[in-house]
């Protein structure tokens, strides 16, 4: 499949600084496609992870409902700002994915998925066991695959 280059082909991020942003971010847009046509975006928590995009959901809802009816997904996240001395306009790196999206349906790698999102989310001595105990048998492990990515240096000016 074809996707498009980037138009500002200057302000192209390279891969690594793509691969930079996914794993320091914390939230990233899950952009799906909803129902009556309408598109669908919704924040969430995410773990980037050995090339994919991880992130748990409850086992019912409209985000659910909707990558069953197409796995086609669009996933975006934005570095934080920075602005450099002397500067008024922020910079950051936008980085966006497109790609396909499934349940992990194993149970022993969810759980995996699960504790490594607590270690990235979880502040330290917070009893990530009991939390599993109580929550993981309610929650799904999503997985994107990305087919595509790309990324962009901004400068708000």
């Amino acid at each position: 499949m074809e996707f498009r280059q980037l138009r500002r082909f200057k302000q192209t991020a390279s891969p690594e600084e793509c691969q930079a942003v996914l794993s320091s971010a914390w939230r990233g847009i899950l952009s799906v496609h909803g129902e009556n046509g309408y598109p669908y975006g919704v924040p969430v928590n995410f773990l980037y992870l050995d090339g994919k995009i991880y992130f748990h959901c409850a086992k019912a809802g409209h985000k659910l409902d909707a990558v069953r009816a197409d796995d086609k997904v669009c996933f975006t996240v934005l570095s934080e700002p920075v602005r450099n001395p002397g500067e008024w306009w922020n910079c950051f790196t936008s980085v966006i994915c497109f790609g396909h999206i499934a349940e992990v349906t194993d149970k022993q790698e969810a759980d995996r998925i699960l504790r490594l999102i607590g270690a990235k989310f979880f502040p330290e001595g917070y009893d990530l066991e009991k939390d599993m105990a109580n929550n993981a048998p309610n929650a799904l492990v999503m997985e994107i695959t990305i087919d595509h990515m790309s990324g962009k240096r901004v400068r708000e000016k």
